[in-house]
């Protein structure tokens, strides 16, 4: 699940047909100025200017600035980049919206179940939906199934709106479920959804816009970025290696973590948390939270390490993973070996140990390839299934390595890690 800033939001509303407020987002007071330029509504309505970030309760927090003249809101503007957010994230732009005169506020939202969606409306909105939750009304929707034109008619009658506002909303929900499913939504949410004055046109004021990551594949026209939601902008490794992801068959992530000295490199998210765990329990810390999994191409597993190996003050990798049931472990470790062979040639790899353990379709094949790289100087420790999924982590962090055990891919000394037999139920 990624969620999408308003702006794009709003973006994808329009495209389904939804009416929502003239709008630019801006990343400079010279941008502002440029923009009013090429739209001259900017000049002549009143507007309203918001923090263009991943956050909530703006207008609580006093990014949200409301009925501005243009010299008000370029004002705005000026004061509101910049400001600090909490953490390392500022607000890096804003968004300029035309203000739209109205007397009522909606709420309308449609979200994933496990059953399929439900669809959430309510005849107020805005600051006052959250102590009037009890109003909503709610109309489920099974997987495959799509709302008849009568079940929304009468969800807006139970929510409390006339017959002919009824008709209107119901005409609006409708586009907005036709939105969420085309676009691999998971959560849609307009707060508030407003009647216009002069055209009694519905408009929704904001979106709240959390798809489907992996989806991205499906909508050549997602020209935007997913939102960082952990307090800091993603930095330009992870949005390197999220734009590799949209584009393959499989999955690879990666997200750094400040301060860490063991790199993660795990195959699968179980693995990932598994590693994880591991590490913090022995008293390690992660630089890096990573997977690769579904057998991406060897190329994206390449870029994946490229990143991982630039992590500063590492002194160890772990690239770990369970017994694969149909990841090429022969293909992706040789996506490991170029990346690492990359690092070394680039002088990342100095004093850094590396630890293998891994199981799976061609695994000898990709464990010989591994355990070759000590030839070529790298500090590398290799294990096949018959080690216990984490012991690489508490030999890694430990350095009770075995001399039957160090640099080869057999079975474990038992006085050093638990038997074969044991480690075969952990995975």
């Amino acid at each position: 699940m990624a969620k999408v800033l308003e702006g794009p939001g709003m973006g994808l509303l329009k495209k389904w047909g939804m009416a929502v407020p003239g709008y630019v987002v801006v990343t400079s007071t010279d941008h502002f100025e440029q923009a009013s330029s090429a739209a001259t509504w900017l000049k002549e309505s009143r507007l309203v200017v918001k923090a263009h970030e991943a956050i909530g309760s703006r207008m609580k927090l006093g990014l949200v600035k409301v009925n501005l003249d243009w010299p008000a809101a370029k004002q705005a503007v000026k004061e509101m980049l910049g400001k600090a957010l909490g953490g390392e994230m500022k607000v890096s732009q804003v968004i300029v919206s035309e203000m739209i005169p109205h007397k009522e506020e909606y709420y309308i939202s449609v979200k994933s179940t496990r059953e399929g969606a439900e669809l959430l409306l309510a005849n107020v909105g805005g600051i006052e939906i959250e102590s009037n939750w009890e109003r909503i009304q709610k109309l489920p929707i099974p997987v495959g199934e799509t709302p008849s034109k009568e079940a929304l008619a009468d969800l807006a009658k139970r929510a409390g709106f006339g017959k002919d506002l009824a008709l209107k909303v119901a005409e609006f929900a409708a586009k907005l479920y036709q939105c969420y499913d085309h676009e691999d939504a998971q959560y849609l949410e307009i707060n508030p959804l407003v009647m216009r004055s002069n055209d009694q046109a519905l408009v929704a004021l904001d979106a709240v816009t959390l798809l489907d990551a992996d989806a991205r594949f499906r909508h050549p026209d997602w020209d935007f970025s997913f939102a960082a939601e952990f307090g800091r902008p993603y930095s330009a490794h992870e949005r390197a290696v999220m734009e590799v992801d949209s584009k393959i068959k499989g999955s690879v992530k990666f997200i750094e973590i400040p301060g860490g000295d063991t790199a993660l490199l795990p195959a699968g998210g179980g693995a990932s948390v598994f590693y994880t765990d591991a590490v913090v329990a022995l008293g390690g810390k992660p630089a890096n939270y990573a997977e690769y999994s579904g057998d991406p191409p060897d190329w994206a597993v390449e870029v994946l390490t490229e990143k991982v190996c630039s992590l500063p003050n590492l002194k160890r990798i772990i690239v770990g993973g369970a017994i694969a049931n149909f990841t090429n472990v022969k293909k992706t470790f040789a996506g490991i070996i170029a990346g690492f062979r990359k690092a070394k040639a680039e002088g990342k790899l100095n004093g850094v140990e590396i630890w293998v353990r891994r199981g799976g379709p061609f695994e000898k094949e990709g464990l010989a390839a591994m355990k070759a790289l000590e030839a070529e100087g790298f500090l590398i420790h290799v294990f096949d299934r018959y080690t216990p999924l984490t012991d690489i982590v508490d030999m890694s962090l430990k350095k009770e390595l075995t001399a039957s055990g160090s640099s080869s891919h057999k079975k474990t000394a038992p006085s050093t890690l638990r038997s074969a037999k044991a480690g075969e139920a952990r995975q």
